[in-house]
């Protein structure tokens, strides 16, 4: 038999409710403001006239980008460094956050304060800028150039990653991993079929972080890569903002469809593959903010 609310709760209830429909509408209707200026006419979109429902429909700008070789370039190199870079960040992470979390480690204290003094303080972003001008020449010192993999290795450090698995190895009872090594169990293989089979929720929202970082990275490829073949996705749509706001370039711009809605039509096919990928995680990240950021 249910109990029956009382006033206070009932009124708790209505009010989270309608907080959480207007917080989900205001998410949601950035995207869909897109969707509608990327297929609406020219005019509906210069004039202004798009407020959720697209205007004289056409998918022109769409089929302008799918014949762009450029963007198909721009959205293979993403790919490459969403790929590549959370692997590549996965692998430094599980390592890092494994060795910190072992009370035998030499300097664990130290190296850890080192961790978190990171987080705390920030030298700013000229130093840093700075910082990748070294990695860059260090790379060039090995021939290496002009490359994604520049982007890929430069960016594999994440402190807070590294401390929520770190927080969710030391959840992992200390007996298992001691019968593991009695039966003869390497420590790599207690890393591999102990701690990461345990911590399976924290490394999936874990690696979702570095995939959507790596997704949405712009200011250091464009920093790092002059070579337009090598620019990933979020690179090519800021250059095409540019064209499209030089008022030289857009001249005698005579098409059904606004320069405009080029970008909208971007931005859409840049958060798909997030928006499609993400559900099947999501079971992952509560769980695994909590295994992680919670430290018994």
């Amino acid at each position: 038999m249910k109990r029956k609310l009382e006033i206070s709760e009932l009124i708790f209830k209505i009010v989270s409710y309608v907080f959480l429909t207007i917080f989900a509408v205001c998410c949601l209707y950035p995207f869909l403001y897109a969707v509608s200026a990327a297929v609406s006419g020219r005019e509906a979109v210069e004039y202004g006239q798009i407020i959720l429902l697209p205007k004289d429909v056409q998918f022109d700008a769409f089929l302008e980008m799918f014949n762009n070789n450029m963007f198909w370039n721009s959205y293979t190199n993403t790919l490459f460094l969403t790929f590549y870079g959370t692997l590549w960040a996965m692998g430094v992470a599980i390592l890092g956050g494994y060795a910190l979390s072992k009370k035998r480690l030499l300097f664990r204290k130290g190296f850890n304060f080192y961790l978190v003094f990171t987080m705390w303080f920030s030298a700013g972003l000229v130093p840093q800028y700075l910082n990748y001008l070294d990695t860059q020449k260090v790379f060039k010192e090995f021939g290496i150039t002009d490359d994604k993999w520049l982007v890929v290795i430069a960016m594999g450090m994440a402190a807070m990653n590294i401390i929520l698995l770190r927080n969710a190895f030391e959840g992992v009872p200390s007996e298992i991993e001691e019968a593991a090594i009695v039966d003869g169990a390497t420590e790599m293989q207690v890393l591999t079929r102990v701690y990461i089979p345990m911590s399976q929720s924290t490394i999936a929202t874990v690696a979702l972080f570095f995939a959507i970082s790596r997704w949405n990275g712009y200011f250091w490829a464009r920093q790092m890569i002059s070579n337009m073949n090598e620019h990933p996705l979020q690179v090519f749509i800021r250059l095409k903002l540019e064209e499209f706001q030089d008022p030289d370039a857009m001249t005698g711009w005579n098409k059904p469809y606004a320069s405009d809605s080029v970008i909208f039509a971007l931005i859409v096919c840049s958060i798909i593959p997030v928006l499609i990928i993400y559900p099947f995680i999501q079971k992952y990240f509560a769980k695994g903010v909590n295994m992680g950021g919670v430290k018994e």
